[in-house]
């Protein structure tokens, strides 16, 4: 606790920078420089709006003002908004709503995937994507030789086995 009450709000700013760049870093390693800075500005932005949202509605519903300007005259406000847990209800009730306008996301289910690459070959160069898409299918190939091979060696196995029953029988 008195640790927590030190940093404060740093811990939280850290986790959103280190997931900005993280995630930054994994499409750089993949990609040339020059989609790699679109993309970093992309997704800055794109958290930018994020979180921008959730505070605007964190705000609405926790104090009926946005930018210390009183949106809502006589609200009510709902004291738990302004807290943490305000956060993830907030983020749930966004993603609520995405889903009810079936806005694509991976957690509506209209984003599906049979790829190494997510199926969503913009995260991919030309050659990364078209190596994904013919690896995925060598090793379905492979796990479906695989099966088919299980299975007759377990069929070969209980036909041995009956035979062995049947002259054990034939013996007595």
């Amino acid at each position: 606790p008195a640790l927590n009450k030190s940093l404060g709000i740093y811990i939280p700013l850290i986790v959103v920078n280190c997931i900005i760049l993280g995630r930054a870093e994994g499409y750089a390693a993949k990609n040339p420089v020059g989609p790699s800075i679109f993309d970093g500005i992309g997704m800055g932005l794109g958290f930018t709006l994020g979180l921008t949202c959730i505070g605007i509605f964190r705000e609405l519903l926790g104090n009926g003002a946005i930018f210390g300007f009183e949106v809502l005259k006589g609200y009510t406000p709902f004291a738990i908004f302004t807290k943490a847990p305000g956060a993830f209800f907030v983020l749930a009730m966004l993603t609520a709503l995405q889903n009810k306008f079936k806005a694509p996301s991976a957690t509506n289910g209209s984003v599906q995937s049979t790829t190494g690459c997510g199926g969503h070959c913009s995260t991919c160069s030309d050659n990364v994507c078209a190596e994904n898409h013919a690896r995925l299918d060598v090793v379905k190939k492979e796990k479906a030789e695989a099966e088919k091979a299980a299975k007759l060696a377990a069929a070969k196995k209980a036909a041995e086995a009956k035979k062995a029953a049947e002259a054990a029988k034939a013996e007595q």
